[in-house]
């Protein structure tokens, strides 16, 4: 038991002397003070490389959707052509078969 316990002192007491943190000394102060103005001008340089990024992205992706909602109108566009194109066709092959009808009509009357 009287290990143990003078163990205990023991760690106690070197525990108590690791504790106690050194004195600042004048020259840590401006060191310090250096060190979060570099780290305060890193962190205002990466949110402005950040934000250029992203203004970047935001830029890109607008393209991207302008390309797409013009690919979209052409195909809307070329849709609708086509639609006309074959109401057109189906107008003309209409109005032949009407002539061919009526030209076979007059030669049977003949």
């Amino acid at each position: 038991m009287k290990k143990v316990i003078a163990t205990l002192i023991a760690g106690l007491f070197a525990s108590a002397a690791f504790a106690q943190a050194p004195a600042a000394s004048a020259t840590t102060v401006p060191v310090a003070k250096a060190q979060a103005k570099e780290a305060k001008a890193d962190a205002k340089a990466d949110a402005k490389e950040t934000k250029a990024v992203a203004k970047a992205d935001a830029k890109e992706a607008g393209k991207t959707a302008d390309a797409k909602a013009d690919a979209t109108s052409a195909a809307a566009d070329a849709g609708a052509t086509k639609a006309k194109a074959h109401d057109k066709a189906a107008k003309t092959k209409a109005k032949a078969a009407d002539k061919e009808a009526k030209t076979e009509a007059k030669e049977a009357g003949k």
